[in-house]
């Protein structure tokens, strides 16, 4: 046997190992009750947020992710689509046991790439325990990695190194501006319930350079990403069953996040959104002032899951029309997540002009989820 092709054996046996020691139920602890549990702390508002500091792990709360997804040679006539993310969740379990088998921190990481000449989205996945070398969040700075996948702060930018089934990123992502803080100086509330509230700040229009590899060929690549950091200890409130998510990167060098919580009946439960222009000038818009409409939808023909992929989204006085890279980029995170959720490049326009490039998430839609 050769070493790359035992490495790859090594690989699938602890991405096997790594989704049986996370089943869906053990991330389901993470909503349950009981008078022995450990307690998480609350999101609330005058947190400063404090970089590079905040850019690593905040182990003591439930949910955080580093979320990433970008547009690669974006002016080509054939652009591509990634996302790169990493999960870290705090079981709802006793934290004194000395076991190093105790599972403290739970790893889970998803990755995927978007090419129109594929039809549908290539992705994969990882979970783990953290712990043992295999896996971890540190705190203090980005770097956050499940075996030979990882993210992680390198100067002033990030690193990520992704060897998946099928392609491969090693791309590095340099910031051109400061952190985009969400919300009320990052305090982002997901509801009207108290604790219903996440710390949230982006990273928008980072350049991107590297490699990726697919097909056994490595190709130069560069483009423009969005990083968004989040952590939380309560993110849905009751009734809220999953959300619609945008990051935009504008053409002018502006930024635009939005979302809405949805309620079992695909009405809007809460909204937030925040605008950088290119003047550098930000504003934050309440509920009321944000939209998102359907403008036309996609079915699985794997899940039957029906998603919205083209949106009509209205923050304030921006009104744009979202349409996808392709309809297809439904990703299966079963083996991690337990969910399955749509996750796609889309076009931004603006009275029919282009306005920008990012990514449109839909959650919620197969089944109600649970973080």
């Amino acid at each position: 046997m050769t070493l790359a092709k035992a490495f790859r054996v090594r690989r699938r046996i602890l991405g096997a190992l790594g989704a049986l020691c996370v089943p869906p139920r053990v991330l389901a602890q993470a909503a349950g009750d009981g008078s022995r549990l450990a307690p998480f702390p609350r999101v609330v508002p005058g947190y400063p947020l404090r970089f590079p500091r905040d850019h690593g792990a905040h182990p003591e709360f439930r949910t955080e992710w580093w979320y990433l997804t970008g547009w690669l040679n974006e002016r080509a006539a054939n652009p591509h689509g990634f996302e790169i993310t990493f999960f870290r969740t705090r079981p709802r379990l006793e934290h004194d046991n000395p076991s190093g088998f105790t599972p403290q921190q739970l790893l889970i990481a998803h990755a995927a790439l978007t090419d129109p000449g594929h039809a549908r989205l290539q992705h994969d996945q990882r979970a783990a325990r953290a712990g043992f070398a295999l896996a971890g969040a540190e705190s203090g700075k980005a770097s956050v990695w499940i075996d030979d996948w990882s993210l992680a702060q390198e100067g002033t930018g990030f690193q990520a190194r992704i060897t998946a089934r099928g392609f491969a990123f090693e791309f590095s992502f340099a910031p051109v501006q400061s952190p985009l803080l969400n919300g009320e100086a990052g305090f982002s509330r997901k509801g009207a319930e108290r604790d219903a509230a996440s710390y949230y700040y982006s990273m928008p229009q980072l350049a991107v350079s590297g490699t990726l590899t697919r097909n056994a060929r490595t190709e130069a690549v560069a483009g423009t990403a969005w990083l968004d950091h989040e952590w939380s200890s309560s993110y849905l409130e009751r009734g809220a069953v999953g959300w619609d998510w945008i990051g935009i990167n504008t053409g002018d060098g502006g930024a635009l996040m939005a979302f809405r919580m949805r309620d079992r009946d695909g009405n809007t439960r809460w909204a937030g959104a925040t605008y950088r222009g290119s003047d550098g000038k930000t504003r934050t818009y309440d509920p009321h002032e944000v939209g998102f409409v359907p403008r036309r939808t996609w079915r699985s023909p794997r899940s039957g899951t029906v998603y919205p992929v083209a949106m009509d989204v209205t923050v304030g006085a921006i009104e744009i029309v979202l349409e996808p890279l392709i309809d297809d980029q439904e990703f299966d995170a079963r083996l991690s997540t337990g969910a399955i959720y749509w996750e796609g490049a889309v076009h931004a326009r603006r009275g029919g002009e282009p306005f920008g490039k990012g990514y449109l998430e839909l959650t919620g839609y197969w089944r109600a989820l649970r973080v």
